[in-house]
């Protein structure tokens, strides 16, 4: 089963997940039961705003301030993939 997820999704963290900093490494981490994750800056970002109250389409917008390029269809697709294993709950309203 496919998770959709929308420009009007509200994406968040599921519980289970905790977005962190490894200093060690120097780079940001997604730790699930049995799973490390290692993010790239952009992939940190977006995460760091899924908060469960911005929508898809503020995420975008927030990012596209802080970066030259930011393609709103590049979002969505990493939010569904983290959708589908489970760590980012998709609601929408």
């Amino acid at each position: 089963m496919t998770t959709q997820v929308r420009s009007s999704s509200h994406p968040r963290l599921a519980s289970h997940v905790r977005l962190t900093f490894d200093r060690m490494r120097g780079r940001h981490l997604l730790l699930a039961p049995e799973s490390v994750s290692i993010l790239n800056p952009t992939g940190a970002a977006i995460l760091e705003l899924c908060d469960g109250r911005r929508t898809v389409a503020e995420i975008v917008a927030a990012l596209r301030d802080r970066y030259h390029r930011v393609a709103g269809d590049d979002v969505t697709h990493f939010l569904a993939r983290l959708a589908a294993r489970r760590y980012v709950e998709v609601g929408d309203d």
